[in-house]
């Protein structure tokens, strides 16, 4: 009698690991999903990796060897300080992205909960705060993020909150829209006919059948809320030195730009491929969906 609900949750989860191992073989066999694995993989090992396969300390100065060129000593050369910038572009890819994952985990832990309540309870309260989430959005994103971030001050907490709060009231936007969709199927209504409280219905029925959009956007807001805590740190109001950022490190490159192009080549390609894979993931995730 006490194996049959152990062998029902086992086959539950082989059932779960099966379906996933489907999708990621559904993904990478377009060319969207495969392209977006391709960058996002050798990125984000050696970001993790850093501390393995970075030459140098990224804070660690050699004075002598300031401004060099790309060598078999430094791969991609050396900053105005004398510091291994293919070092820094490792060690600056965590903070670039933990801002793009962290902003997007905050504005899904608000924006969601606020999407699905507001369009499930709907009358005044859905209509003052949809209100209010479009004045958030008439805002451009990064004067937004600025206006956060000048209130809160700079560095990396600051600037994952800022972010998160930018993307909020378009998260809350799509979550609403897939809500109102949801809110009057039959299981809905049995749910409301049971008794069940608004946090049940929210997360237990309407959440997993509007997960779908939810994904898809999140994970094209990653690539985004890297791309704009970039543009703070460029304006040096997000990562703050000696710390590596790949925004920070374009600023600084931006100085020496007609003399060490090269400067400028690492943090720009590191950053323009993260931010392209992580779109075209939310699109091949979207093609996915929608078959």
């Amino acid at each position: 009698m006490s194996s049959e609900p152990t062998n029902t949750s086992v086959t539950v989860t082989e059932s779960r690991v099966s379906q996933t191992v489907a999708a990621v073989k559904a993904l990478l066999s377009t060319k969207k999903g495969a392209l977006s694995i391709g960058l996002l993989v050798p990125i984000i090992f050696g970001v993790v990796a850093a501390p393995f396969i970075a030459p140098y300390p990224p804070t660690e100065t050699h004075v002598i060897d300031r401004l060099t060129s790309p060598s078999f000593q430094y791969l991609l050369g050396t900053d105005q300080y004398g510091r291994d910038v293919f070092s820094r572009i490792l060690y600056g890819g965590r903070a670039s992205l933990l801002i793009g994952l962290g902003s997007t985990a905050f504005a899904l832990a608000l924006g969601v909960p606020i999407g699905i309540v507001s369009g499930y309870s709907g009358g005044r309260f859905d209509e003052l705060t949809m209100r209010a989430m479009d004045v958030l959005m008439s805002i451009p994103s990064l004067l937004l993020a600025l206006l956060v971030v000048t209130g809160l001050g700079s560095g990396l907490t600051n600037t994952i909150i800022a972010i998160g709060i930018v993307f909020t009231p378009r998260l809350a936007r799509i979550t609403r829209s897939s809500t109102l969709s949801i809110k009057n199927q039959e299981y809905i209504t049995a749910a409301e006919a049971r008794g069940e409280s608004l946090f049940r219905i929210a997360f237990y029925e309407i959440l997993p059948n509007a997960s779908s959009s939810i994904l898809v956007e999140g994970s094209i807001r990653i690539g985004f809320g890297i791309l704009i805590g970039s543009s703070l740190s460029f304006l040096g109001l997000g990562t703050q030195p000696p710390n590596p950022d790949w925004g920070y490190m374009a600023s600084v490159a931006r100085n020496h730009l007609r003399s060490q192009i090269w400067f400028m080549l690492g943090p720009g390609i590191a950053l323009g491929g993260t931010i392209l894979g992580f779109n075209l993931l939310g699109d091949a995730l979207r093609d996915y969906l929608e078959e």
